[in-house]
């Protein structure tokens, strides 16, 4: 048996950062999620976003890569939304996503700031917010690839 404490905080936004998670169906989304969770041994602390992106603050299981977790979720739920007609402006998720580490004396803390994005947003852009995680948690950004759907 392996023994592992793995907390991320995972944001992700849709395609060309259009509003597309309307909020009085975002529940219903947050509920798909926790299921596909569930399904892959994960622990779901707290989900939240607004209509362009999400933030997930979550325990991975040890049996899944990063990688391959975000993956089979952006590719699950996208397929969900896209014939869900609650999200009708949905047309995918951005090709990347951030994911940053944090250790169990952190976790109150992300898990409020994620409970908090509604009024985090009346302040701050998403591009804002990533820049500042980014760098934060000393990732450079290539210009080429931020927040770019195109190539």
């Amino acid at each position: 048996m392996s023994y592992t404490r793995l907390f991320y905080h995972i944001v992700f936004r849709t395609k060309f950062n259009i509003p597309a998670i309307f909020v009085e169906h975002e529940k219903v989304l947050y509920q798909y999620i926790w299921g596909l969770m569930k399904q892959k041994e994960c622990i779901l602390y707290r989900i939240g976003g607004m209509p362009d992106h999400l933030h997930l603050f979550m325990e991975l299981s040890a049996k899944l890569a990063l990688s391959d977790f975000v993956r089979e979720l952006k590719t699950s739920t996208g397929k969900w939304l896209k014939n869900n007609t609650l999200f009708p402006s949905f047309q995918g998720w951005g090709r990347r996503y951030a994911a940053f580490t944090y250790g169990p004396e952190e976790k109150d803390t992300v898990i409020q700031y994620i409970a908090n994005q509604k009024s985090h947003h009346s302040q701050v852009s998403l591009e804002e917010e990533l820049r500042t995680l980014l760098a934060e948690h000393g990732c450079e950004i290539d210009e080429r690839y931020f927040m770019n759907d195109d190539e």
